[in-house]
């Protein structure tokens, strides 16, 4: 067979298409008006972001002068071009929706957004008072001329860019940037009796901006800012203490190129061309907005208090019936593997796992990995509870996690303080597996118990993302877990394991023999079948063995939430594959990949995502889940996930997403998921209430 660059979908537009998905539960008149604020925010933080990593590394590419093509046969100035052009509509998307719907709705809500001109006197005054008080005591203005060095200004934030008349007759102009940085706040809240109302700072700042200058003129005063390129890797090679190098990339990020420019589209040609110039940033990143910069930021407003009715209804997590947290979770653990789906149950068991663990005297060591975590993390503190309490413990902290090593950093020296085992990673890979082994003395000996995650331990996002937990005491898995450590801490080679895969060891071995296999059952005479739920599809060599399998009759059901590269519904190469896109109210994250192995499924959980980083420069674990009512729900999660016509979107051949075709009753995955576990709790409160037990009259009684 053979696969050209047509059958390939570009990395960076497929994941624009994907931000549209986001940007379009903003759209929705079906979603609550504070939750489509928040999705116009998350929307505009999911840009930044990739302009800072994706966007500056092709800029990276070209100032390099190197013109590698992807996989789809696109050069890094295509992919530029293209780029710009998509972000171009999708950002008139965002404000067309911010002006022309959001902001008229919720004024109607009382949830207004003031600028002077609207103002009542008293509203006018408070704010004269504000600016002379706070703004003006904390901003300072920084004069920039050709001279200037490049002034280390923190990148996503509003500043001003200032144009003042000037008295030299050789520089009749003078330039001034005024960075409106933390602790001045971005939403100002007004004195009302009518709802909810507030100002921008920036509008603030710009009305009173002449008292920064005083006895001059200022010809222009517009809101601007920048982002940076945060593509930027440490050498390993050459890093002899990974700590501090660290240190040193996240300083120089500080201080990177300009990747994108943002400006208030009323900036006239001599403001844009002074920040090009000063910024050195091309014109193709320059980005005139027409309306408030940094959406990012409107995740404030989302979170506002008192206006519930604008706001989802709470979906709690549920207490799984499987794990009774008034008990000890060891022997619940040893009595049987336990699968619980974050968020619809709660990740407090994963928590008290830890915590338990940590001040239990049976307890000799614990080993974990660490990727992201939370700002106050519990898990983090139980660690170092434990190393206290005199028990062996190893964190793997991977200092290489983008854009949380400064937290990680602080994490490693702290745990380090307390007497843990810190390693910083693996020399040339990330560690992004999910795992925790306990080592517990028991009457019959020493059992390990483990919990395998497809997410972060990170209590914060765990009540945000899908995801999936198994504790399991499987003896098999003990061992092969024990031995990852031990290759990791001791710098050896990972071995082969008997039930687990790991990248960058066999793990692409085992997803290319399961698509292989399941070509060979469909030969066979059995309906070869295979089904995946992940967060990226990126690796070629995965997608050209999907082709084969589809061309060879298997029926292909994939679940992808971002960037898919793969083609469905070309004829002869993958008629028989489709693509969901689930986006809804949490982020999708889980990771399950299940082959029928002609009638004995083989389920796994991971994670690893089929992108050829996770395959081939990480350390990721897959996970076989072997438990009977374990293995089911997860089935039952492909199920319902593909299944899904109301949040779910289908990828066509020409790259782009629609709506499924009706198939009867609707079906949304999320709400189907969370009602289930309620569900699953109300039949184990009844069976119990449904149990009676009668009083008993004393034996002495007569």
């Amino acid at each position: 067979m053979h696969i050209d660059n047509q059958h390939f979908i570009n990395r960076e537009l497929s994941w624009l298409e994907f931000n549209q998905r986001v940007l379009d539960e903003g759209r929705s008149p079906q979603v609550p008006l504070l939750e489509r604020v928040k999705f116009l925010a998350i929307s505009a933080s999911n840009l930044d972001e990739f302009f800072q990593v994706r966007v500056g590394g092709l800029q990276m590419l070209l100032q390099e002068g190197s013109h590698p093509k992807d996989h789809a046969g696109m050069t890094p100035h295509e992919q530029l071009v293209a780029i710009v052009a998509r972000c171009e509509q999708m950002l008139s998307d965002q404000y067309q929706l911010l002006l022309q719907d959001l902001e008229p709705a919720l004024s109607q809500r009382e949830v207004t957004r003031r600028n002077f001109e609207s103002l009542e006197p008293e509203q006018h005054n408070y704010l004269e008072n504000l600016f002379r008080n706070e703004i003006f005591a904390i901003a300072t203005p920084m004069g920039i001329s050709s001279e200037t060095i490049y002034p280390l200004l923190p990148e996503s934030t509003i500043h001003l860019a200032v144009r003042i008349q000037s008295d030299d007759n050789e520089s009749p102009e003078r330039w001034a940037i005024i960075p409106l940085s933390r602790p001045i706040p971005r939403f100002i809240v007004l004195p009302s009796q009518q709802g909810y109302e507030y100002i921008l700072s920036e509008d603030v700042a710009q009305h009173f901006v002449s008292e920064f200058f005083p006895n001059q003129q200022v010809i222009e005063c517009v809101p601007f800012r920048i982002m940076r390129n945060a593509d930027l890797s440490v050498r390993e090679d050459l890093a002899h203490d990974l700590l501090s190098q660290m240190e040193e990339i996240i300083d120089a990020r500080k201080e990177s190129a300009c990747a994108r420019l943002e400006i208030d589209h009323q900036a006239t040609e001599t403001m844009v061309a002074i920040l090009a110039d000063f910024f050195d940033v091309s014109d193709t990143c320059i980005f005139r907005i027409q309306g408030p910069l940094a959406l990012t930021d409107w995740m404030q407003l989302a979170q506002i208090q008192g206006f519930d009715d604008l706001k989802d209804d709470p979906w709690p997590p549920q207490d799984n019936p499987q794990i009774d947290l008034s008990e000890s979770i060891f022997p619940q653990i040893a009595k049987q593997d336990i699968l619980l789906y974050h968020p619809f149950d709660s990740y407090e068991p994963v928590v008290r796992f830890i915590e338990e663990a940590a001040d239990d005297p049976d307890v000799l060591s614990i080993k974990q990995t660490l990727y992201r975590t939370s700002s106050n993390s519990s898990i983090i503190h139980a660690l170092a509870r434990a190393a206290r309490n005199g028990k062996y413990v190893t964190a793997l902290l991977e200092l290489k996690a983008r854009f949380d090593e400064a937290r990680n950093i602080e994490w490693a020296r702290s745990l380090e303080k307390s007497g843990v085992q810190v390693i910083y990673g693996v020399k040339g890979l990330k560690t992004h597996s999910k795992v925790c082994i306990v080592t517990r003395r028991e009457p019959q000996g020493i059992r390990r118990y483990m919990h395998f995650g497809t997410g972060n331990y990170n209590e914060s996002t765990a009540r945000l993302y899908t995801d999936i937990s198994y504790l399991t005491t499987d003896p098999v898995l003990g061992q092969d877990t024990s031995s990852l450590f031990n290759a990791i801490s001791g710098f050896s080679m990972l071995d082969s394991f008997q039930k687990l895969a790991a990248s960058p060891v066999n793990l692409r071995q085992f997803f290319i023999e399961a698509i292989d296999n399941e070509i060979q059952q469909q030969a066979n005479g059995k309906q070869g079948h295979i089904r995946a739920k992940m967060n990226s599809l990126l690796d070629k060599k995965i997608i050209e063995a999907l082709y084969v399998a589809s061309q060879k009759g298997v029926t292909i059901e994939l679940n992808v939430r971002g960037i898919c590269c793969l083609r469905p519904g070309i004829p002869g190469i993958s008629d028989n594959i489709r693509v969901i896109s689930i986006v809804d109210r949490y982020l999708e994250h889980a990771r399950i990949y299940e082959f029928a192995n002609g009638g004995d499924p083989v389920i796994t959980i991971s994670s690893a995502d089929w992108m050829c980083r996770n395959l081939d420069r990480r350390v990721e674990l897959l996970v076989p889940v072997e438990h009977p009512a374990a293995k089911a729900r997860l089935s039952r999660v492909l199920d319902i996930c593909m299944s899904d016509n109301v949040k779910g979107r289908e990828l066509i051949a020409d790259g782009s997403y629609q709506k499924p075709a009706d198939s009867g009753s609707p079906v949304r995955a999320q709400a189907t998921l969370f009602a289930e576990s309620v569900e699953q709790v109300r039949q184990v409160e009844q069976s119990r209430t449904a149990h009676f037990e009668p009083y008993r009259a004393a034996e002495n009684s007569h």
